[in-house]
């Protein structure tokens, strides 16, 4: 059962409890209820709530996609379906970059040493607005020559890893920027 399913059911019960709390209560003074137009705003705000976890359970899923199945097959021609032309990325070696070609470009780089490399779970996945996190593990197998600049190498080992990865995404109409 997916978390907007479960919400929506729990805000209707929110409406009908503030409704029948504030149109059961008197006041010495004057009978005080909840007009039309508060339950409508109050309908509309728990609509607009739902919304937004409709969007970001839909990036989390295009999110899974990206890591699951683009990433993991390296299939570079649909980076385009999770990020904008433009994408900004913050390495962890502290590198910045900005447009998808040099993305693809350094998403390459980390096959080179190890064609293997795969993202198959994020065990921690949540989002807020226009933001999600992913948390995963990254694996693969150290089975090629991995470069290291000025033409030198560090030769391959054979052992796999397993690594954590972080992803927070930044998305405006469908994709990351």
């Amino acid at each position: 059962m997916n978390r907007v399913s479960i919400i929506r059911p729990i805000a209707n019960m929110i409406i009908v409890a503030i409704v029948g709390t504030f149109t059961s209560c008197t006041n010495q003074n004057d009978n005080v209820s909840l007009s039309r137009s508060g339950i409508d705003s109050l309908r509309n705000q728990i609509t607009e709530l739902t919304k937004g976890n409709e969007m970001i359970a839909k990036n989390l899923v295009t999110f899974d996609t990206l890591d699951y199945t683009v990433f993991t097959n390296q299939q570079w021609t649909r980076l385009h379906e999770s990020h904008s032309a433009d994408i900004k990325v913050n390495w962890p070696d502290g590198h910045f970059t900005t447009g998808i070609e040099r993305h693809i470009a350094d998403l390459k780089a980390m096959f080179v040493y190890a064609p293997n490399t795969s993202i198959k779970q994020h065990p921690i996945r949540f989002g807020s607005n226009n933001m999600t996190c992913v948390i995963g593990v990254m694996t693969g197998t150290f089975t090629a020559p991995m470069p290291i600049g000025n033409g030198k190498f560090i030769q391959p080992t054979g052992k796999s890893f397993k690594l954590p990865m972080c992803t927070i995404g930044i998305w405006k109409d469908g994709v990351m920027t």
